[in-house]
């Protein structure tokens, strides 16, 4: 009779669970960039999350961009947008709806250059270089290096904001190329030869602003690198407030501007004499201050009586010293009388406990002690002895010597000590051991007969 099959059934919730199992496992899918146009877009009135669905002109997927991720955008997406979006493949479990969870999203223009400014932020954020410890600025800085091209606005406002803020310090320009193909290594170059010749106390990179392809060497591994080698603090300042580069992540502080990193690194000169000035004021009057009060407190030791009759106050302590000898002599008399008082009973009590008495009455409890002891031993060992006499006489009637005694042996193979239990075991010729009670023979089977034989 025809059979059919058994049939591995699935459930639905089985069937998604596993799917969603081997997207998440799945290395490339956790990681993906993705361009394409933005359709159905529509964003949650309450969670703001982004809910939308990512076109070409073969296929479109599903996307959704938490609030979390989606408050970083500098723009609003919208229908038509044509972008270019970081994230993981997954699925959506409650309904078995495949989609794409977007990290990041920027508009397609830029894609390119903004994937490798991703690609290399996250791979020196894995080997830390955004973690590492950052230097202090010097808060009163003597030389100032400064690195930018010589030729732009920035080295102008740097320059312009040290000398007006804080003259005294010194400015050392290192001219570099800040766009082109040259610029990172001749950035990275100023910057490791600023550390070598160690005349700064702080340095500042950067330039003005620009687009993305025109600060784009600010964003180049070889200047982040350098920045993070540098042991002199480094101060980035790249663009304008809305431009974020590499180096500003790697710098030991960022500054929007040049002009406001030239602020950052230097003082208000003007501020430190008015705080000179209000410290010197200050000081000044706690100084009068402390003069006023110690030639007041002068003044009133001086008006005091024992300065103006001084043998008044020495009188006044010969009389009192005469009073606490007489209370010393009347309490050392007192106490030498309880003294006397207590060592007579003291006396008393030690004779009526002398060491003699209690050393006889000691001997006569050990005396005592003893003469238990010895009944009690002697007691133990008659028992113990009538014990031993007992299980001697039992293991006796257990022994096989009594046994052989009474006419019995026991007969042994002649190369071993094993006993001989049936004639069966023994044929002619075979030697033996015969074991008596008062010792044994040495014998040869003439011949082996069985019970039954005559």
């Amino acid at each position: 009779m025809f059979r059919e099959p058994e049939r591995n059934v699935w459930s639905v919730s089985d069937l998604v669970e596993y799917l969603y199992t081997k997207l998440n496992m799945d290395e490339q899918l956790q990681k993906i960039w993705l361009e394409g146009e933005i359709t159905n877009f529509s964003r949650h009135s309450k969670s703001r999350h982004m809910y939308f669905t990512i076109k070409d002109e073969r296929a479109a997927i599903d996307a959704v961009m938490f609030a979390g991720n989606n408050r970083r955008l500098r723009f609003q997406p919208k229908n038509g947008d044509r972008v270019l979006v970081r994230g993981y493949v997954s699925l959506y479990m409650k309904d078995g709806h495949l989609q794409m969870y977007v990290q990041d999203m920027r508009l397609s223009g830029m894609g390119d250059l903004y994937v490798a400014f991703q690609r290399l932020k996250e791979q020196l954020m894995t080997e830390g270089l955004f973690d590492q410890p950052k230097k202090p600025l010097p808060k009163y800085p003597r030389k100032v290096g400064v690195i930018t091209s010589a030729s732009g606005a920035a080295v102008r406002d740097i320059i312009v904001t040290i000398k007006r803020r804080y003259p005294i310090a010194s400015i050392l320009l290192y001219p570099v190329p800040v766009q082109g193909d040259q610029a990172a290594s001749q950035i990275a170059r100023a910057i490791d030869r600023m550390n070598e010749l160690n005349e700064a106390d702080v340095i500042i990179v950067g330039r003005g602003g620009g687009s993305l392809e025109e600060l784009w060497a600010f964003n180049e591994e070889v200047v982040a690198r350098s920045i993070h080698r540098s042991l002199l603090p480094v101060v980035s300042a790249v663009g304008h407030e809305t431009d974020f580069t590499i180096s500003d992540l790697v710098a030991d502080r960022r500054a929007p501007t040049p002009t406001a990193a030239a602020e950052l690194v230097v003082p208000q000169i003007e501020e430190l004499r008015n705080q000179v000035k209000q410290y010197t004021h200050r000081l000044i009057k706690s100084q009068f201050s402390l003069l006023v009060r110690l030639k007041d407190r002068f003044e009133s030791k001086v008006n005091r009586a024992v300065f103006k009759d001084p043998k008044a106050r020495l009188y006044q302590y010969t009389q009192r010293l005469d009073h606490m000898e007489t209370r010393l002599e009347h309490t050392m008399h007192r106490i030498l009388a309880n003294k006397d008082r207590r060592l007579g009973e003291a006396k008393l009590q030690l004779k009526s406990c002398h060491p003699a008495q209690e050393l006889s009455k000691l001997n006569e409890r050990l005396s005592l002690l003893i003469r238990d002891c010895c009944t009690h031993m002697a007691q133990q060992v008659k028992t113990q002895k009538q014990m031993y006499q007992h299980q001697l006489a039992q293991l006796d009637a257990l022994s096989p010597l009594r046994v052989m005694q009474r006419g019995y042996s026991l007969v042994y193979r002649f190369d071993s000590d094993q006993l001989v239990k049936s004639a069966r075991q023994m044929k002619s010729g075979d030697l033996i051991r015969v074991r008596l009670a008062d010792g044994q023979l040495k014998c040869q089977v003439w011949r082996s007969e069985g019970e039954n034989d005559e």
